[in-house]
């Protein structure tokens, strides 16, 4: 059975509850879950002041409630299920390396911060930096899966090394931002200066893009790899088109104001 969180006192100012992880509290009694020490502002207090709990002992958390302002739920999670019904706040899934995150609402900034590898699907929309790298960090996201079927904010993707991240809705700009590798899948678009001194890695779009002057046309194909992935993304509903007779990628290499080349593929049907 899974352990079961509800809030039942929605914190006045941001709390920081990196306790809430499968790592943490799997091998926890209920009273020792209710006992954990959380951080509303300055103040230190037990898990018990906002959040009714029920079952232990198990890595699969489920979290009922408006969440917005609870922050680091699942950090560094290895394993395990995490499931949120309701909105939740910042740094969800950060340095993640296993397990499974699914939110039943929207999400705040820095959804899969330098994630190592796991799943985090967020039904609604996402805010900004999504599976990027925090501020004074060479590398982002390094493995793993993020899935936003709402809309994202500003840098999607930045910094980010391995991986895939699909956007549903529209992204706004800097999209793969300094990206070192990886997928970004937008499947409505995004805003200006997408691949911003990308120099490794994929960006797919299904809508035309905005490129800077730095991307140059190198011609038109569908590369075999977009196969595989829409072969791998049809287990969550999305379709990634590859067939010569749906149409055509054409293909960017850029950015040229930096020394090495990612590659921007945006879909022309036919």
């Amino acid at each position: 059975m899974p352990i079961t969180f509800h809030l039942k006192r929605p914190p006045t100012v941001p709390l920081e509850a990196e306790v809430l992880s499968p790592d943490v509290v799997g091998s926890l009694t209920n009273s020792e879950i209710r006992s954990l020490t959380v951080y509303h502002g300055k103040r230190q207090l037990p898990l018990s002041e906002f959040f009714d709990v029920e079952g232990e002992q198990s890595d699969d958390l489920v979290f009922h409630g408006a969440l917005n302002k609870v922050r680091w739920v699942g950090r560094a999670m290895s394993r395990g299920s995490i499931t949120v019904h309701g909105d939740v706040g910042m740094h969800l899934g950060a340095h993640m390396s296993g397990g499974r995150i699914e939110v039943h609402g929207n999400a705040s900034d820095w959804v899969g911060g330098e994630m190592k590898k796991g799943l985090i699907h967020v039904h609604g929309n996402a805010g900004g930096q999504v599976g990027a790298a925090y501020r004074g960090s060479n590398i982002g996201m390094k493995d793993g899966v993020i899935l936003v079927d709402g809309s994202a904010g500003l840098e999607v993707g930045m910094r980010m090394r391995r991986g895939t991240i699909v956007i549903g809705g529209p992204a706004r700009d800097f999209v793969g931002l300094q990206m070192k590798g990886g997928t970004i899948v937008l499947l409505s678009g995004a805003e200006i200066r997408t691949g911003a001194w990308m120099n490794r890695g994929t960006i797919i779009s299904l809508q035309p893009l905005q490129l800077m002057p730095t991307f140059a046309c190198s011609g038109v194909q569908n590369p075999v790899f977009v196969n595989l992935y829409s072969r791998f993304l049809q287990s969550w509903g999305i379709h990634l088109p590859f067939a010569a007779s749906e149409g055509v990628y054409r293909q960017y290499r850029g950015d040229l104001a930096v020394s090495a080349k990612g590659e921007i593929l945006i879909w022309q049907p036919a």
